[in-house]
């Protein structure tokens, strides 16, 4: 499952620098998670770090966006190919 930023979001800019992927980008008014470039942190660190990082915990599970370990494992090494 991708992550993705409620309401709650005071764009405070910690997520952002702590994204391995540069899933995270400046929304008006909130950031916004790319699902497409969202592991969750899968393949480099054992929890994600925006959550890890977020001060108001605005950072959530998507339900849209349902993925399975193997299938965020698959997302981070065709993203580790792209670099």
């Amino acid at each position: 499952m991708s992550l993705m930023i409620t309401d709650e979001c005071i764009a405070c800019d910690a997520c952002r620098e702590e994204c391995p992927n540069i899933a995270i980008e400046e929304g008006d008014p909130i950031y916004i998670i790319d699902s497409d470039l969202c592991t969750e942190c899968v393949g480099s660190f054992d929890e994600p770090q925006c959550i890890e990082v977020c001060p108001v915990d605005c950072i959530v599970l998507d339900p849209d966006n349902q993925e399975t370990m193997e299938e965020l494992q698959f997302k981070f090494d065709q993203l580790e190919k792209e670099d």
